[in-house]
């Protein structure tokens, strides 16, 4: 795409970096310090835009790599935003319901300076939910007033949009879908596999099979379970909503491991748990047509072009879980207008913004004979480098 080179030099660290002290006194008495963080990658487009994620693991550097997806993704999907990630490096499980909401009424005060209906909107990801993003809202608004459009993913009766919570599992199979009628094929029958079954992959899991595809295998970090006639879907939803895994599901099932599940033989494989789970170890075994990343960056870099040498379509986490950052931008608006859709009309704008997005990465990647993912990052850096020499930054 050639990209002028002080573009990249913008565009290749981030704007904003803030690392913070989240103190927490347990219910043992006991005191736990974890470390929060809040990247503000690039807000030439709009407000900053991202989730909030609770892991072990979420360190600067995870934070740092998701904030610059989060641009690429609201930019190749054409939302008003740019692009923020934020996390508390801490195991939520390990937390009391009183801890957890301790922790991140912290963690928003801490963040409120930085934080704004136009200036940076949280939401959900890794280990958060609605209840979270509630808590989160309040903490918030009990600096600045009461103000709904500073977070995303809230409950319903809080400002919450009908329609929100599935959208990242619902707006993949629109995607997929999107790409089946594309390529010639019926998802009617077709085998799918699907690596984690949070909010996510559960409905991925609900809409393909709504739409007569064969769930074959599904995961979470239990283990896996496996079915070649299909499985029960509803079974093993209401396995999980009763605070089982997918094995505690009464459903007709073979126990299988989560490695084991990845390389099945199938034709939709949707790795939706966390980042990094095919890699260049894995990929030359993965028996997939189609991988559709559920969760974000779940192939590596070196995995990627395996996949692409072996004929391996994939579609990437920019484009293919990109109706979560969608259904958010829809409750924001929501807010700002302060008006509620019927989940309707919700469902309806998430589908045609995605297939729209889908339409445009397929025809770059036939017009220059690239991969999906290469076609949607150009897409998307040459629209953030737009903006950024538009509005002078450069």
């Amino acid at each position: 795409m050639q990209l002028p080179g002080d573009v990249a030099e913008v565009l290749e660290t981030s704007y904003r970096e803030v690392n913070v002290q989240v103190p927490l006194r347990r219910d043992d008495g006991s005191l736990l310090v974890a470390q929060g963080y809040r990247v503000q990658h690039n807000g030439a487009r709009g407000p900053y835009k991202g989730g909030l994620r609770y892991h072990p693991e979420a360190d600067l550097q995870e934070i740092r790599a998701l904030a610059a997806l989060m641009t690429w993704k609201t930019a190749l999907l054409d939302l008003p935003f740019g692009g923020a990630k934020g996390g508390i490096q801490v195991d939520p499980t390990q937390l009391s319901a009183r801890e957890l909401q301790s922790l991140t009424r912290t963690f928003a005060l801490s963040l409120s300076h930085v934080l704004g209906a136009y200036r940076d909107i949280p939401a959900p990801d890794v280990n958060t939910n609605a209840q979270v993003m509630a808590w989160f809202m309040d903490a918030y608004s009990s600096r600045h007033g009461y103000t709904p459009a500073a977070v995303t993913g809230k409950p319903v009766e809080l400002g919450g949009a009908p329609g929100r919570e599935p959208a990242t599992g619902r707006g993949l199979v629109y995607v997929v879908s999107a790409a089946a009628r594309r390529w010639g094929w019926d998802l009617a029958g077709r085998r799918v596999v699907i690596e984690g079954f949070g909010n996510v992959g559960s409905w991925v899991a609900r809409e393909f099979a709504a739409l007569g595809a064969r769930v074959i295998a599904v995961s979470d970090v239990h283990g896996g379970v496996f079915n070649d006639t299909g499985l029960d879907v509803a079974g093993l939803v209401d396995a999980v909503a009763r605070g089982g895994s997918v094995r505690d599901a009464d459903v007709a099932f073979t126990p299988i491991s989560g490695e084991e599940l990845l390389t099945l033989d199938c034709d939709v494989l949707v790795p939706a748990a966390l980042g990094g789970s095919i890699t260049a170890a894995n990929a030359t075994s993965i028996n997939a047509s189609v991988v559709a990343e559920g969760a974000n960056h779940p192939v590596t870099p070196d995995a990627d072009s395996i996949l692409a040498d072996r004929g391996v379509r994939v579609i990437p986490d920019i484009l293919a879980n990109g109706g979560g950052v969608t259904g958010s931008y829809f409750e924001w608006t929501q807010n700002i207008q302060q008006f509620q859709w019927r989940e309707e009309r919700f469902n309806t704008e998430l589908r045609d913004r995605l297939e729209r997005a889908h339409t445009a990465v397929a025809e770059y990647a036939e017009s220059n004979g690239c991969t999906y993912r290469l076609a949607a990052y150009a897409i998307a850096l040459g629209r953030v480098g737009s903006a950024v020499r538009t509005r002078g930054y450069i």
